[in-house]
């Protein structure tokens, strides 16, 4: 395995900044706004011919511990256990303050490898602080400029003898088969805020791996977390990504929960599966049903955590009244997986990742071409598509042309003036002969092309 770097210090010292140039990616957030980073976030790193793995952790902070502060600090010291080396930030412009003293004395108790890094060290303005930071008593400071690229040379040689003789990884099990036991499963997990997305996914891994609380909008960034879920049969390697919560459009207003949308907005598009965490106390208002529309029109594969079960008094009443407006309002996806859990209290959350799987495996459904042309054949003769301008419209032929979702493509006259309700007709009867339930089933009209028409 790689080994992992950390990169810690007080806010505002351009961690994510680093981060994101380490791993060639604007993966982590940044804003001038101190404290945007609250989850610690690993991402795959390379420095010229170094891999590693570069850990983005919130802002080093004074503050009690069950304060949001207190549990950010949590956070980026956990990530400082499991490192190989730390990369201490500080501001060179700023210079040294006695909260990086403060923090300098908590990273020596650790006992691990620590590289002082001065960052904002570009022109002459950081001259000072660079010099300054040789008091801390971690040998030379490293001047770069994470914004700019400047000293990233230095920082190489440092890095250099913490990340030999690490084995890579197997390289192509991202491209192999959507079946492969090595390609791990990307799951997005999203919803309102305070939904209880994050202390779902804690649930799910079974440690304290994102930040939680009473607070509402606490996670900012989409983060990544690996794990490996057992089914009794064989071991899915698995990508959680925990978002951002998604306001109604008109409440945001600030640029960086813009940027928190747009990254949630990413991970969907990126996922395979999307999880919808909802508040079983106000289950499907207007924006969840706006966010599950998102996920089935991107295609993605549609899961309902219907969380918070544990604080519902008529549990018999809850479900009728939600399972018949998941019919009614999302009726895109019949069938849509719903399942009942408590996040807190870890109820029904064993039943989470086989509703999973299996609307993945349906996700990835391949129907053969003679058993949907027989099929077509069948649904055309029991209810032939209506007549257009007093012109017969004849479906020919059917096939399949991909998976994740499946999408079909048939040849047909007057493709272009087929009513919407026999294009649904087509579909439900592609949902109910191959079963292929809750999952976004694409189908495509196509006019066979006359090659008599330009004579």
């Amino acid at each position: 395995m790689p080994a992992k770097i950390a990169i810690v210090g007080r806010p505002n010292v351009g961690k994510s900044t680093l981060f994101n140039r380490l791993v060639g990616r604007r993966l982590a957030l940044v804003d001038d706004e101190p404290g945007v980073t609250r989850d610690r976030r690993e991402g795959d790193a390379r420095l010229g011919d170094l891999e590693f793995t570069a850990v983005d952790t919130p802002g080093l902070e004074e503050a009690p511990a069950d304060a949001l502060l207190g549990r950010m600090r949590a956070q980026s010291l956990k990530a400082v256990d499991d490192a190989a080396l730390i990369l201490f930030l500080i501001d060179a412009r700023a210079g040294l303050t006695p909260l990086d003293e403060a923090f300098a004395r908590l990273l020596r108790e650790s006992g691990k490898p620590i590289v002082l890094v001065a960052n904002k060290a570009e022109g002459g303005a950081g001259e000072a602080g660079v010099l300054d930071a040789f008091s801390l008593g971690f040998g030379e400071p490293i001047a770069i400029s994470a914004e700019h690229g400047e000293g990233l040379a230095e920082l190489y040689a440092a890095i250099e003898p913490y990340c030999q003789g690490t084995d890579e990884e197997p390289a192509a099990a991202d491209e192999a088969g959507w079946d492969h036991p090595l390609k791990p499963l990307r799951i997005a997990i999203v919803g309102r805020p305070n939904a209880g997305k994050s202390t779902l996914v804690n649930r799910l891994i079974g440690e304290d791996r994102m930040l939680t609380g009473p607070e509402a909008g606490i996670t900012r960034d989409a983060v990544s977390v690996e794990w490996t879920w057992n089914d009794g049969n064989r071991n899915w390697p698995v990508k959680l990504f925990d978002t951002a919560g998604l306001r109604k459009k008109a409440k945001v207003a600030s640029k960086l929960e813009k940027l928190s949308v747009a990254d949630a907005l990413r991970a969907v598009r990126f996922a395979e599966v999307v999880i919808l965490v909802i508040d079983a106390e106000a289950p499907f208002d207007k924006q969840d049903l706006q966010i599950a529309d998102l996920a089935l029109k991107e295609g993605r594969a549609l899961v309902v955590a219907v969380n918070k079960w544990d604080l519902v008094a008529d549990k018999d009443v809850a479900v009728g009244r939600i399972r018949e407006t998941a019919e009614e309002r999302l009726a895109q996806a019949p069938g849509l997986p719903l399942v009942f859990l408590s996040a807190a209290t870890g109820r029904n959350v064993e039943k989470l990742m086989p509703a999973v799987v299996s609307v993945y495996i349906d996700w990835n459904a391949r129907v053969k071409t003679p058993d949907l042309n027989d099929w077509l054949r069948m649904a055309t003769e029991r209810h032939p598509p209506p007549a257009v301008s007093g012109r017969r419209v004849k479906l020919r032929y059917i096939a399949q042309t991909k998976t994740r979702p499946p999408t079909f493509v048939a040849q047909c006259t007057n493709a272009a003036k087929v009513p919407e309700s026999y294009q649904r007709y087509l579909v439900a009867g592609i949902r109910e002969a191959f079963a292929i339930k809750a999952v976004p089933i694409r189908l495509i009209l196509r006019q066979p092309h006359n090659p008599f028409a330009d004579g």
